[in-house]
């Protein structure tokens, strides 16, 4: 993919109700994913590439953690509905359903891509993670953490 594809919509500000997805992060996974309804998906730039992004995000008016997200179909799964699943990069003591989550994706990491087993999956997603971290970890990222976008609820 070419990083003209996608580099015209970042930063990219997104902000919804988080709602039950498919039930697969926490229990399948053991990776918590936070979902966007699909109004706010289908809301994307048409030509927005599917893939994994990175950037900051907040539950309602708290406090802004690093994020790494899959936006796409989840070959793996075969869904057949586009979604957009957010694994903030901190643990929580309870699901926040009905929250607001805000995020701004600064980066892509990958395209999306199938997978031979659930281990390799959960491998991928671990990388991911530790790729969004250490991007998000530069000078130019760690600035949007302080974006107004984040108080604007507060």
């Amino acid at each position: 993919m070419e990083i003209n594809d996608f580099s015209k919509h970042i930063p990219y500000f997104t902000r919804g109700e988080v709602v039950k997805g498919f039930g697969r992060g926490s229990k399948e996974l053991g990776i918590p994913t936070a979902n966007f309804p699909i109004e706010i998906v289908n809301d994307l730039p048409k030509d927005f590439p599917t893939g994994v992004y990175y950037g900051w995000g907040c539950v309602n008016d708290g406090q802004v953690y690093k994020m790494v997200m899959s936006i796409g179909w989840n070959p793996f799964y075969k869904n057949e509905q586009k979604s957009m699943e957010t694994h903030i990069i901190h643990k929580f003591d309870e699901d926040f359903y009905g929250s607001t989550l805000s995020l701004i994706i600064l980066g892509y990491i990958r395209p999306e891509k199938n997978f031979n087993s659930l281990d390799e999956l959960v491998a991928a997603i671990k990388s991911d993670i530790a790729e969004a971290e250490s991007q998000l970890d530069k000078a130019d990222k760690i600035i949007h953490r302080e974006n107004n976008y984040f108080k604007e609820l507060k």
